[in-house]
């Protein structure tokens, strides 16, 4: 009886493999229903490293997918490499598998609140911890998700100074093991909407 009886929970459990395939599949099917069109990295250089309204370049190197709504403010800049800085950011997060938002900071409650983290570019790597902020409260750790770093590369930081001028705001696409612990562990992908702003 008790070896039946785990031989059937067994059963249950999903491979990693499993996991991964139910991921991509639910990747897949978020860029059909929202009609994404997927752009090469090579076709995205040819744009003058910018996206059209619905349009996400994917990077094959780690699996993100990208969007740049606004590349930032006339006035800001790239964060060059060998520098570092602190980068305030609005949020919201939206796990594809479990078809939810988790986590945001982007309601009224939190309305004058932005999550704090510093940022260095190590020749073209980027390294970063969260000083504070809702997403390090909500999962306990000071880890930044690698996918919320790509984007640095093609955006500029700063503040606004014209009256046209509008903080940098991509939405990503992030596997689970671009992403935070939880999704890691969990084998899910989130989609992000997120604008960064540089703390001066």
């Amino acid at each position: 009886m008790t070896l039946l009886v785990f031989l059937s929970s067994c059963s249950k459990e999903e491979t990693y493999a499993e996991q991964r395939e139910r991921e991509i599949d639910n990747i897949s099917n978020f860029i059909s229903t929202n009609n994404i069109e997927v752009i090469s990295e090579e076709r995205f250089a040819l744009q003058d490293y910018t996206t059209e309204e619905n349009q996400y370049v994917l990077f094959n190197s780690n699996g993100v997918y990208m969007n740049i709504l606004n590349d930032g403010p006339k006035a800001g800049t790239v964060l060059a490499e060998g520098t570092s800085d602190d980068v305030l950011v609005r949020y919201q997060e939206y796990n594809i598998n479990g078809d939810s938002i988790q986590t945001t900071n982007r309601i009224p409650l939190y309305g004058t609140l932005c999550d704090k983290f510093s940022v260095r570019n190590y020749y073209g790597t980027y390294i970063a911890s969260y000083i504070y902020g809702r997403m390090s409260n909500y999962y306990g750790s000071t880890q930044v998700p690698s996918g919320w770093l790509v984007p640095l590369k093609y955006i500029k930081l700063g503040r606004l100074i014209e009256d046209d001028d509008r903080y940098a705001t991509v939405r990503l696409i992030v596997p689970h093991d671009q992403g935070t612990s939880a999704a890691s562990s969990g084998v899910y992908a989130c989609y992000y909407f997120l604008t960064y702003e540089e703390d001066r």
